[in-house]
Parts: C-alpha cells; structure tokens; sequence
C-alpha cells in the first residue's frame, strides 16, 4: 500500500454509542492506514458514558470525543472522506448529505447498546457485544487489499463485512 491514509466516517443517528465506538477502535487498529470520524443525523450531544467504559475497558483510547452532526463533514474544508460506514439502521434509511469525492459506503448494522435497559451488567454486556461487532468488522475491513482491489470487488467485500454477525440489516442476512 502507498503511503496514503484513508478517511472513513462513521455514521449513526445519536452519534452517541456505536460510531464513537468505531471511530476509537478503526483509530488505533488502522492507524498510519486509516483516520476515523465519526457524526451522527441528529446528534445526542453527548458521548454515552458506557461506550467509553467498553472503550477504556478495551485498551482503546476513550477521551476526545465528542457528538456531532454529519453536517461537519460535508461542508467545504472537511476532511474528504474514502469510506463512509453506517452503523445504525436508522441512519442508513435517513437522506444523506451530498458527500465530496464520492466514497465508498456500506451499512455495517449493530443493534443499539444504549437502548438497552435492565441491570448494569445487561447494558455493560450490550456495548461489549457491539464493540466485539464492531472490531470484527474493522479487522476484515482492514485485511481487504485497498490498494489492489478493483471498485466493484470491494463494494461487494464491504457489503459482505456488514453482513458479519451481529447485522441489524435483515436484508443483508437473507442475501
């Protein structure tokens, strides 16, 4: 691969849990191949707290981060982003801005641990689960040969990576 790092934006409706998550995890396991960002439609405003307990609990990094608007990132000066990521049903279905440069998307579903109610360690077990989702489909994404790879075979892979275990997208399972 050149030297090139690759932008990948991370979108969920709240931009509370799942993409903060992914955002740390694509940070640290990709780093010097990959930047991650995350936004979400319509931002919580704050970080879920356990997402950042599962993060600090996973040796990732779990300060810095903050809820906001996709509309960051599709003004001019934003970051031109490769890959963009959803990771919540809702925000997949939502109309999205225009993106420059035209990245690559995929819907890669995870069910939503902040919706999760119940004891501490239900919802603890929740956001662990996530995150497990979500690392393993960071780690087959950064296994695909970016640099080799033709357009088409690689929006097939990245489909095939949100197909993974633990896909809310009912139409990804049946396919």
């Amino acid at each position: 691969m050149s030297g090139r790092i690759y932008n990948v934006l991370f979108l969920c409706t709240g931009n509370s849990a799942r993409s903060i998550l992914a955002e740390s995890i694509l940070n640290q396991d990709g780093k010097g191949l990959f930047r991650a960002f995350s936004a979400g439609s319509h931002p919580k405003g704050e970080v879920n707290p356990h997402a950042l307990k599962e993060l600090e609990a996973l040796g990732y990094p779990s300060q810095g981060f903050s809820s906001k608007s996709w509309d960051e990132f599709a003004r001019p000066g934003a970051p031109e982003m490769d890959f963009i990521f959803t990771v919540c049903d809702s925000a997949a279905g939502e109309a999205c801005p225009v993106w420059i440069g035209h990245p690559m998307t995929a819907h890669w579903g995870v069910e939503d641990p902040a919706a999760v109610t119940g004891s501490e360690i239900e919802v603890q077990r929740a956001f662990a689960q996530a995150a497990r989702f979500l690392r393993n489909r960071i780690s087959a994404f950064l296994s695909l040969p970016l640099s080799s790879i033709d357009k088409l075979a690689l929006e097939t892979r990245l489909r095939q990576i949100g197909a993974m275990e633990g896909t809310t997208n009912t139409q990804e399972r049946a396919g």
